[in-house]
């Protein structure tokens, strides 16, 4: 029989592991400061360090927010905190590894197809005239390239919304954000960006006349027309 090792821990990750019993519990709520760090060493018999080092493992956990001359605090999760967690290594991740683009282009189209369709099922008359609202702020936008991409995101953040699912707009603010350098170098190109919100509007009026199906056609060849013009610029 094999048996493993008692592994020695440190004390830091013994308060760590007691803090988020109290977190788990309910006991601390989202929103609920944490006690001091004089209460924290004495209730567990520790030092400045240990309760130190457990808050900041707590904060690189997006668990608790620590600001300068208060108690920490703990976080009330949103599916934006959650995501932002992997910005920065998602960035980096298709700077050491750039064919990771083409897995995320890839996981693109499966998502917003699948998030136009129910956007096509739910929307409400309301619903069109807020695309249509973004459809105008985006033309409007097209002297500024930086506004222009922030305007695409919009849109394709307002359809995620009509989906219904609360998920889907945060995914897809980080999808743009981790790839922007791929959405410049395809707003660049010469006549993209009436060419984008032609395609738009027939993705909007898929979805007014509640057609899903001709909503998933217009977001697929939106999307790969987009992915061609990249692989184009980037021969």
């Amino acid at each position: 029989m094999t048996v493993e090792p008692i592994q020695r821990r440190k004390l830091y990750q013994e308060v760590l592991e007691r803090l988020m019993q109290r977190i788990e519990s309910g006991e601390i709520g989202p929103g609920d400061q944490l006690p001091s760090e004089r209460e924290l060493m004495e209730v567990y018999g520790v030092g400045r360090v240990a309760v130190r080092e457990a808050m900041q493992e707590l904060a690189r956990s997006g668990i608790v927010e620590i600001s300068h001359g208060e108690r920490a605090r703990v976080v009330v999760p949103t599916a934006h905190l959650l995501i932002d967690q992997i910005a920065g290594g998602a960035r980096h991740l298709m700077r050491m590894q750039p064919e990771t683009l083409d897995h995320l282009k890839e996981a693109r189209l499966f998502l917003e197809t699948g998030m136009v369709r129910l956007a096509a099922e739910k929307a409400t008359p309301d619903d069109v005239l807020r695309l249509q609202a973004r459809q105008a702020d985006h033309r409007a936008s097209m002297v500024n390239l930086d506004q222009f991409m922030k305007q695409d995101m919009c849109f394709h953040r307002e359809i995620a919304r009509i989906s219904g699912n609360p998920i889907f707009p945060a995914i897809v603010e980080a999808i743009f954000g981790w790839a922007s350098a791929y959405y410049q170098s395809i707003v660049r190109a010469p006549g993209a960006e009436e060419l984008t919100l032609a395609e738009h509007q027939k993705i909007i009026d898929a979805i007014a006349a509640h057609d899903a199906e001709a909503a998933v056609k217009a977001m697929t060849e939106y999307l790969t027309r987009a992915s061609d013009l990249y692989r184009q610029a980037n021969l």
